[in-house]
């Protein structure tokens, strides 16, 4: 214990704070793009495995369409099916105010490490949400189905859309850590945040080189999402009944809204609602109304949490 308090935890503090300087700098900037370079290249050495794992039920291309409404669109020399019109550009703006969000809590950091994460966080969003939006409707039969007699599963815009997306919750770990949580707890909740991204990607990765399907799935990114929103939850809720802050309350109605918000996809999955409308020409599914919420989920962030962050330093 001894060595843990006057030695390790002092050394991660550092290496912690070193970190946060350098995610400030341009030079951290460019180094972070040049890291893009080795993750695109990842389709080439993973030799079209990913696209072996067939789409659950299988469905040919022509049977996909039937199910999905869709537009061809030609435009000078690009020619393409784009799907779920409506329901992209909804993804789309979700996606596009998450990153405005994100550059907002960035120009109002004021020194607050906290609100530098959420930036963090909101961009990752953000970034998610298009590449998310871009493999899941707009151009999702392009991906998927295009030149194929069946369908797949996924595609590797799918797979960085995890990676991001994970990412961004675990960066609104840390944010929290910084401003609602002592030492201990905080540094517990920054190791928590690197390990689970480092450990989904890993495993998420190593899926889609070797073609398991339950490894590049959606219930594996909520496997990892899921613990850490009720951990936010729980460490804000604890505050706040301690503390009575308005921030803590602030925060326990972002994750709480959360939870409703994926509460209302998955009964309008499960009852089959979208199909029922699809049937009469309406187009609203699931992910339209999870994309909603969470259009409504950002501005509650914009509006009620983002002047209220701020770092537990600075609040002592």
């Amino acid at each position: 214990m001894r060595c843990w308090n006057t030695v390790i935890l002092p050394l991660y503090a550092n290496t912690f704070s070193a970190l946060v300087k350098r995610l400030r700098s341009p030079r951290c900037l460019l180094w972070g793009l040049l890291c893009l370079v080795p993750l695109s290249a990842l389709p080439v050495f993973a030799r079209g495995r990913l696209a072996t794992i067939p789409y659950s039920p299988e469905r040919t291309p022509g049977a996909w369409l039937d199910k999905h409404p869709h537009v061809n669109v030609s435009l000078g020399p690009l020619d393409f099916v784009l799907t779920e019109p409506t329901s992209s550009l909804l993804v789309y703006a979700l996606g596009l105010l998450a990153i405005v969000l994100g550059f907002y809590f960035l120009r109002i950091r004021d020194g607050h490490q906290s609100r530098l994460w959420w930036g963090i966080a909101l961009l990752l969003w953000g970034i998610g949400a298009l590449l998310g939006g871009t493999d899941y409707q707009a151009l999702s039969y392009e991906l998927k189905c295009a030149g194929k007699e069946v369908c797949s599963y996924i595609s590797w815009v799918e797979i960085y859309y995890y990676l991001v997306s994970t990412a961004s919750v675990n960066a609104m770990v840390i944010a929290v850590a910084l401003s609602s949580a002592g030492y201990v707890a905080r540094r517990a909740l920054s190791v928590y945040a690197v390990a689970n991204a480092a450990l989904y990607a890993a495993l998420c990765l190593t899926g889609a080189f070797i073609a398991n399907r339950f490894l590049v799935s959606f219930e594996l990114l909520v496997l990892f999402a899921a613990p850490s929103y009720v951990l936010l939850f729980v460490v804000n809720t604890a505050r706040y009944l301690k503390l009575r802050e308005r921030m803590d309350l602030a925060l326990m109605g972002t994750w709480l809204s959360l939870g409703l918000v994926m509460a209302a996809y998955y009964p309008y999955w499960a009852l089959g609602v979208s199909d029922e409308l699809w049937h009469k020409g309406i187009w609203f599914s699931e992910n339209d109304v999870l994309h909603v919420g969470l259009i409504l989920w950002m501005l509650y962030i914009g509006f009620v949490v983002a002047s209220k962050v701020k770092d537990l330093t600075a609040r002592a």
